[in-house]
């Protein structure tokens, strides 16, 4: 955070006495005078009494560490898991190479010193060796990190490219319900030449080649962009995201795909495209698009309305291949598979079935892995259901948090970028709290198998269900907020109903129809699965209609998101009454939250767009509002506001003409004057010398001249190019900009915004600068 000034500006003194102002030199000597005699006797008393001058008291105080570390048992080791991603996120959030040498520093010199010091006495071995992994941990997970990021991170072509480009497919993704397919193609930079990057390129159905598979050598005409940093301060993360798929622009096919020489498919690619195509043959719609997602991977038969009704009903997560899935897969094939050989006295008598099981189990989820795209959350589920069937097949727990903790470690050794991404997040914190929640003894209790009526024991088991889906909806409601600002309020009730209708119907429905179909007898089972598919959807619009279906939040910062997310592991990893502390944590990051507010003004990085999200209640004022949903969706997550889009010409307090809008705000005690471009048209410098010289605060896409000098901030191209989007809090005079959370991280390039486009109104500037009211 940073006070609301530019660098060479200076802010108009407030009128008054300011409260924060410095003591008078006297007035500061006379107190410092005043700390003598019996006060400064009773300081040095103070002081000689306090615990670290005292060995006794000091003793006591490890001692109790050592015991608390001692009796904690296996409560230990996940905490280990804990520390490795405290490391990565810790890179991320640190933003210069000496700020990551330091804390490798810091940290391996904490082990060595706890090492050195505790092992003198041997008093402390609990001690010692928590302190040292614990420190290692960190410093393992800081140093892979950054391996990863030097060794596979992908530079941005240096600006945007229009031109041919020839290159060879590396991938291939259909979208019909947006009418484009995705293409992944290696091509030479086009300002590096001896360079080869990956470009992803949509291309509209039109244009598109059905030949231009992976490997297949293809020319088009394309526009390329360097992959969008985030649009406002909080925001989507793309560039941070290409960096390490490895992608260095993205763009648009602006002709037909002109297939040079054709790939080759990939083994299981043939199958999984005609077991989509044979999908929606027999489902068509929105149904058939998402009983393809579950059998192939492929989520491009999902309409646009339906896709927005599950994501705000809470059950966008069942549209793609992930846990959930794998999960379910896996268990109905292990149990199946033991019901089965079990039948086989012979075989029963001399295998051991859990492990034969087992065997099948991970064989099938591999297959179902690859077979939909083998994508990385994926891959994720099946690695850690493949630790839950060795688990099984040992005689171990299925569930605990131990086997949650080792895959969580593995994962994150493959894929450290993946521990600031809502799908890593999300899918651990949902299986921590079943866990959690399924080994607290009340639970266990209330569960535990008993002699009662099938009607009692239905009604308990839909209450644990319940119980369940809320438990899960409140752990994965501050990361929703954080990385979407948006949460659905009844996603655990909809899901209580949704996930069993998945997992047990809609699943082992497709997978009967396709076994059918080989016998030509699958018209029954598809029809089961359509009208399973169609209650899914109904049950999604339903939701997403209610009143307060959506909450929408302001951008929460990184601190709130460390209360949550200590506080959570706290009282999930913890088996103790200690662990009753994590709930100080949540009620201050709930208090926190409860006190979010909107920033006043978003500017975003091209300086395009201008939103005042608290003009006006339940309405975003928009300086600009294009055809493109995009902008209006970001600045309306960034405000945590659902309401009316208003542009800025059609309010009342705002003047404006073809070329600038004027605009006061009154916050913080003053009154704040604002010019804001809406063209590119170049007025007579004195003219907008005398503008901007009458506002406190100007903002434009284009360069401004020297001559342009407001009260307090200039936020044109020049500036923004190296800030970023911008969300100033008036009330504070404060501002916060992209490049605070960038720092000097490889995907962030300063001075690379596109060239913001030619104003439909441009033209040769026939009047004043600025509107009347504001020379």
């Amino acid at each position: 955070m940073s006070g609301l000034a530019a660098p060479g500006s200076a802010s108009p003194a407030p009128s008054g006495t300011d409260a924060f102002s410095a003591p008078e030199p006297a007035t500061a000597y006379a107190g410092s005078q005043r700390v003598s005699g019996d006060s400064s006797n009773r300081l040095t008393a103070a002081l000689q009494q306090a615990p670290w001058r005292r060995p006794a008291a000091l003793s006591r105080l490890v001692d109790g560490l050592e015991h608390f570390v001692a009796s904690a048992g296996f409560d230990r080791a996940p905490w280990l898991a804990v520390a490795l991603g405290t490391g990565i996120a810790a890179w991320f959030v640190l933003g210069a190479p000496w700020q990551w040498i330091a804390l490798l520093a810091g940290l391996l010199g904490l082990a060595g010193l706890a090492a050195m010091l505790l092992s003198r006495e041997g008093r402390f071995p609990y001690l010692r060796a928590a302190i040292v992994s614990v420190a290692l941990a960190m410093a393992a997970g800081s140093a892979t990190i950054w391996t990863k990021s030097v060794l596979t991170g992908m530079p941005a072509i240096e600006r945007p490219s229009f031109g041919e480009i020839t290159g060879i497919v590396v991938s291939r993704q259909e979208q019909p319900a947006e009418g484009r397919t995705r293409l992944v193609v290696a091509i030479r930079d086009p300002y590096a030449h001896q360079r080869i990057i990956r470009v992803r390129i949509n291309v509209p159905a039109a244009r598109d080649a059905a030949s231009a598979r992976e490997g297949a050598l293809i020319r088009v005409r394309a526009r390329l962009m360097p992959p969008a940093a985030p649009m406002l301060p909080g925001g989507s993360d793309f560039a941070r995201i290409a960096w390490f798929q490895q992608l260095a622009a993205t763009g648009t096919a602006i002709s037909p795909v002109a297939v040079l020489q054709p790939g080759r498919d990939g083994l299981l690619d043939p199958l999984r495209r005609s077991l989509s195509a044979h999908i929606r043959r027999n489902l068509a719609g929105s149904p058939g698009g998402i009983a393809a997602a579950f059998a192939s991977g492929d989520r491009g038969g999902i309409a646009a309305n339906d896709e927005d009704a599950m994501r705000d009903s809470g059950l966008t997560h069942l549209l793609s291949v992930s846990g959930l899935h794998v999960s379910a897969v896996i268990g109905a094939t292990y149990l199946l598979a033991l019901r089965l050989l079990a039948l086989w006295p012979w075989l029963a008598l001399r295998l051991r079935l859990p492990i034969v099981s087992a065997g099948i189990a991970a064989f099938v989820g591999l297959a179902y892995t690859l077979l939909t795209g083998a994508e990385v959350p994926t891959v994720r589920s099946v690695a850690g259901a493949m630790l839950v069937l060795i688990a099984v097949s040992l005689g171990r727990s299925a569930l605990s948090v131990r086997m949650l903790a080792a895959a969580g470690f593995a994962v994150m050794l493959i894929w450290p970028e993946s521990v600031v991404g809502p799908s890593f997040q999300l899918s651990f914190a949902a299986v921590l709290t079943i866990v959690t929640l399924h080994g607290a003894a009340p639970v266990r209790a209330f569960a535990a198998r008993r002699i009662e009526p099938l009607w009692a024991r239905a009604l308990r088991h839909g209450a644990v269900l319940l119980v369940t889906g809320i438990a899960i909806e409140l752990a994965l409601t501050p990361i929703v907020l954080f990385h979407f600002h948006r949460a659905g309020l009844y996603g655990s009730f909809a899901n209580v109903l949704a996930i069993p209708l998945t997992t047990f119907v809609t699943m082992p429905m497709i997978a009967t129809a396709l076994l059918l179909d080989l016998f030509g007898a699958g018209g029954p089972a598809w029809w089961l699965t359509g009208q399973s598919l169609s209650l899914l959807l109904g049950m999604a619009h339903f939701v997403a209609r209610q009143p307060g279906a959506v909450t929408m939040f302001p951008t929460m910062g990184q601190g709130a998101f460390a209360l949550f997310v200590s506080g959570g592991l706290w009282l999930a990893l913890w088996h103790r009454r200690i662990r009753y502390w994590g709930i100080v944590p949540l009620l201050a990051g709930t208090l926190w939250l409860a006190f979010l507010r909107p920033p006043d003004v978003l500017i975003s990085g091209d300086g395009r767009h201008v939103a005042f999200a608290t003009l006006a209640p339940d309405s975003l004022l928009m300086l600009r509002d294009g055809r493109s949903s995009f902008a209006r969706d970001n600045l309306a997550e960034s405000a945590g506001m659902d309401g009316q889009i208003t542009p800025l010409d059609q309010w009342p307090g705002a003047r404006c003409n073809t070329d600038f809008c004027a605009l006061e705000i009154t916050k913080g005690g003053r009154v704040w004057h604002f010019l804001m471009a809406r063209s590119h048209n170049q007025a007579p410098l004195g003219e907008t010398a005398a503008a901007c010289a009458g506002a406190d605060v100007v903002i434009a896409d284009r360069y401004l001249p020297r001559s342009c000098r407001p009260a307090v901030l200039k936020a044109d191209r020049s500036l923004l190019e190296q800030t970023g989007g911008m969300a100033l809090d008036l009330t504070e005079a404060t501002i916060r900009t992209v490049a605070e959370s960038q720092g000097q991280h490889g995907w962030w390039r300063p001075g690379t915004s596109p060239s913001p486009r030619a104003s439909s109104e441009g033209r040769a500037s026939q009047g004043p600068a600025a509107p009347a009211g504001n020379q």
